[in-house]
């Protein structure tokens, strides 16, 4: 499965914005697809996962409520919303597939997608 996310850029706080990672070379109802992000000088971190199949989410507690996490079966793209953004949500957000349910782990995750930016300005 190859992965190619877009939609990042620039935003002010409170702010939103909507990430997409579109999919191709494989089918992804064995999947679950994750959004991860990383900012300067910080880990890797979790944001949100769906499960393909049956549509199940999970999330990060700093952006329960206010980011969302879908997908789209016939376009094999997924989405974040992101509402109320804050300015520590600045990272480069990335989109990734494990064939494990719900993970939050980055290495359970097997095919990333390149990064794209998001900032956030006060």
């Amino acid at each position: 499965v190859q992965l190619q996310a877009s939609g990042g850029g620039l935003v002010q706080a409170g702010g939103s914005l909507r990430l997409s990672c579109a999919a191709s070379g494989g089918t992804l109802s064995a999947y679950s697809m994750g959004w991860f992000r990383q900012a300067p000088g910080k880990e890797r971190e979790f944001v949100a996962a769906i499960w393909w199949s049956d549509g199940s989410t999970s999330y990060a507690d700093s952006v329960k409520g206010r980011f969302t996490i879908s997908r789209d079966n016939a376009k094999n793209t997924m989405y974040l919303q992101m509402n109320r953004l804050k300015l520590e949500d600045t990272a480069v957000y990335y989109c990734a597939a494990s064939r494990y349910p719900l993970k939050s782990i980055a290495g359970e995750y097997a095919n990333w997608g390149q990064g794209t930016q998001v900032t956030v300005s006060s």
